[in-house]
């Protein structure tokens, strides 16, 4: 990773022919967040992100910065956040 490259939360989802085991056994540098059955969510470098999507290894969506991800989820369960509206 570059010095101060930022972190970006993305759904990761492997290419055709290829699985989420075989993702996860190469060695990629991803931070896995979550894992289900067909992707997986990950934060890692807007540069690695897009090394997977160079070697058709994935299709990444990109969710946004991962500081910005972690404030939003922050505000949603912090007091009065958005789980505490009624509904």
């Amino acid at each position: 990773m570059a010095a101060g490259e930022e972190q970006v939360v993305a759904r990761v989802t492997p290419a055709a022919g290829g699985s989420v085991a075989g993702l996860l056994g190469m060695p990629l540098g991803l931070d896995v967040w979550e894992r289900s059955a067909d992707s997986l969510v990950v934060a890692a470098p807007e540069s690695r992100l897009a090394e997977l999507e160079r070697r058709r290894l994935a299709h990444v969506e990109r969710w946004g910065p991962a500081r910005r991800y972690l404030a939003q989820l922050r505000d949603r369960d912090a007091p009065g956040g958005d789980d505490d509206r009624p509904r």
